[in-house]
């Protein structure tokens, strides 16, 4: 009798799982698999297998942030740990818009061309490559693990599939801790990692255990690319507006500047 009940209990439960799937493909089924087809195309797909297949990936879960340009979906590698996989999307329209000033006066990435698949691929080894710079210069951003075309391959900064949330969502208690490691990251970025970080602001970084984390290290800039300096002093005015609405003392942006330009 206790056998038989337990069966009917797991049936009705099957059934409502049963009935949730039918009611969300009846509903959601065709814009689900328009976003599908639109981020996962065919050599997206051959992307992510070769990375399951050489063991970067292991695992490949839902979509934690999804923008205009890029979705980020939670990984794991076969020991488990977290990952994030950033794919840009190759069919964006208005990727180009916004995006030449970044790569133009870039010496790294001279000669590529206009068309947006080749820009996107660029863009994807662009940040990449910057991250790559970032972490060996001890700025604290998501360490890189792995790029091929417009796929890219790092660690999360969150858990369980959850991210960290950015200065915006969540500002720190601690604000000018806070305020001053960000100026000694911006200043390792510069001097160390020769880089400008470029659009820098409450919404790119993120706080995890009691740290700032830089993300969208995309559109950073070498420190010889002619609009470094206006990128630079950009990232520095948006840093104090924001913390100076937290109470926090800051210092002036030409004081920052020359502290960090030397």
């Amino acid at each position: 009798m206790f056998m038989a009940k337990k069966i009917q209990e797991k049936l009705a439960y099957k059934e409502k799982l049963v009935e949730k799937r039918d009611r969300m493909l009846r509903h959601d089924f065709s814009t689900e698999r328009a976003t599908i087809e639109e981020v996962f195309d065919q050599k997206t797909l051959m992307v992510i297998y070769d990375f399951l297949n050489s063991g970067v990936l292991y695992e490949l879960h839902g979509v934690v942030n999804a923008g205009k340009e890029a979705r980020i979906y939670w990984g794991k590698d076969k020991d488990g740990k977290d990952l994030a996989v950033k794919i840009y999307l190759t069919t964006a329209a208005e990727f180009r818009k916004g995006r030449l000033k970044y790569i133009e006066g870039d010496y790294r990435f001279k000669g590529v061309k206009r068309d947006t698949r080749s820009l996107v691929f660029a863009w994807a080894q662009k940040e990449f490559k910057n991250l790559e710079q970032a972490y060996e210069a001890k700025v604290r951003v998501p360490k890189p693990i792995a790029v091929k075309d417009n796929v890219l391959v790092m660690e999360f900064i969150g858990k369980d599939g959850v991210n960290a949330p950015s200065l915006k969502e969540q500002p720190p208690s601690n604000a000018a801790k806070v305020y001053k490691l960000l100026l000694t990251y911006l200043e390792r970025l510069y001097r160390k990692a020769e880089l400008v970080h470029g659009d820098l602001s409450e919404y790119n970084i993120l706080m995890w255990k009691g740290n700032p984390v830089l993300i969208d290290m995309a559109q950073a800039v070498p420190t010889s690319h002619p609009m470094a300096q206006f990128f630079l002093n950009r990232d520095l005015t948006n840093i104090n507006r924001f913390f100076s609405r937290l109470g926090v003392e800051v210092l002036s942006t030409e004081e920052i500047y020359r502290k960090i330009v030397g």
